[in-house]
């Protein structure tokens, strides 16, 4: 009699354990393109991975004479390790996003740039058909440029140091370029910009009419 009532326990097991297994791959195959997503905003997959770890650790900690407890504390503690192993998106996978988002063409290096009274941050400009944006590392817009009121951009070597300076309206922004390779990467940013300034039509001059 035990002994059927063990097999009717290890049938009860076994199909239990089917249909966790069964739902938890349900589960991921519906969480998986809101987990890309949700890796892609690098603050918020921090918080993300902070809120699992901490989760994971507690899951740990209980105590394993709960029901299940030694299962918990292995899922406990893959979501611990799992909090620490996966990294934040990679930054072309965040400019590309942001790229798409703010409707840009080209993504140039921007140098350094000071705007106003703020410290240097290094920027990236998001150069599009109706603006221009510096972002820093963050991805933050530190300024934004209307494309169609742009009178010049024009790269120049000032005391041993690459500066492209963009001027429209009455207004202009400087960004600095250091190392090696300044000067390509301010040349780049100044003829990607100029590619994008819209150039007035020539004006043809009337034919007089022929005199009779």
């Amino acid at each position: 009699m035990s002994k059927v009532v063990r097999a009717n326990n290890s049938n009860t097991a076994v199909a239990r354990a089917r249909t966790i297994s069964v739902g938890i791959l349900f589960a991921a195959i519906l969480l998986v393109p809101r987990f890309l997503n949700l890796r892609r905003n690098e603050k918020t997959w921090t918080a993300f991975r902070i809120v699992m770890g901490m989760l994971g650790a507690a899951l740990v900690i209980l105590p394993l004479s709960l029901w299940n407890g030694l299962v918990m504390a292995v899922f406990g503690l893959g979501l611990f390790i799992a909090s620490i192993l996966i990294p934040s998106a990679p930054p072309s996978t965040l400019r590309d996003d942001k790229a798409r988002q703010l409707g840009t063409l080209v993504v140039v290096n921007g140098g350094k740039y000071q705007p106003g009274n703020l410290p240097v941050a290094g920027v990236q400009l998001f150069v599009g058909n109706e603006n221009v944006w510096a972002l820093d590392d963050h991805l933050q817009p530190l300024l934004v440029i209307p494309t169609g009121e742009i009178s010049s951009a024009r790269a120049e070597n000032r005391n041993g140091r690459w500066i492209l300076k963009i001027r429209w309206s009455d207004h202009s922004a400087e960004f600095l370029y250091d190392g090696f390779f300044a000067e390509h990467l301010a040349r780049v940013a100044e003829s990607t910009i100029n590619s994008t300034i819209p150039t007035a039509l020539p004006i043809l001059p009337q034919r007089r009419a022929a005199s009779a």
